[in-house]
């Protein structure tokens, strides 16, 4: 059974592969799109919007509601893409730590 000092050195180690991790997300860019290309989220796989395109063929009045659904849409997908880059990165920081069966990370 590992000592309290080793137990804290292993959360240390944790905590700096975790922020590691972290910043990695920030730097994997993802696109979500909606409408067939009409809208376009580009993310970070840590969820952080970078730009928002939309076709000029939207931007009438009468199209307003359309492209708000077009928007949350391409965010959505987005956001889903930047999930599954994540998922990887996550994993690789985590395969190294010994950690209890079942146990998940992040806390």
């Amino acid at each position: 059974m590992p000592s309290l000092e080793e137990i804290m050195k292993m959360a240390q180690d944790v905590q700096a592969e975790m922020q590691k991790a972290q910043e990695n997300l920030d730097k994997i860019e993802v696109e979500g799109a909606s409408g067939g290309g009409l809208v376009k989220v580009r993310a970070t796989a840590k969820g952080r919007i970078i730009s928002v395109s939309i076709d000029e063929s939207l931007l009438q009045p009468s199209e307003k509601t359309m492209v708000e659904d077009l928007v949350a849409a391409a965010l959505n997908d987005a956001k889903t893409k930047a999930d599954a880059a994540a998922g990887p990165e996550l994993q690789k920081m985590t395969s190294g730590i010994p950690l209890p069966p079942g146990f998940k990370l992040p806390f």
